[in-house]
């Protein structure tokens, strides 16, 4: 169950977070590239100091805990939300009404 979430999430092409058991720390934002046999392949970004360094790691599927994606963002603070009134024209979502027949 779990090779098959895996693939579907690397299909989409999403960002997760990882946890490794065998090691006991997450992997943060990262991509999931390839998955043969039992090794996920994965690459992501760690900062350190002034340096930005991108890693690409062979995980093996048994020592996944858990994936996590996040679903959404909302910022914090005196940010007014956004309403439908003022949704571009092009991607509101028109109201149908039924055919009188």
């Amino acid at each position: 169950m779990l090779h098959r979430k895996i693939y579907q999430i690397c299909c989409d092409g999403r960002e997760v977070w990882i946890f490794l058991r065998d090691q006991q720390r997450w992997i943060e934002r990262a991509r999931i590239l390839d998955i043969e046999g039992d090794l996920v392949t994965v690459r992501y970004e760690t900062e350190e100091d002034d340096e930005v360094c991108s890693w690409e790691e062979m995980l093996r599927l048994e020592s996944i805990g858990s994936v996590m994606q996040k679903l959404a963002t909302v910022p914090r603070g005196d940010v007014e939300p956004l309403v439908s009134e003022d949704c571009p024209e092009a991607e509101r979502i028109r109201n149908h009404q039924p055919d009188n027949e």
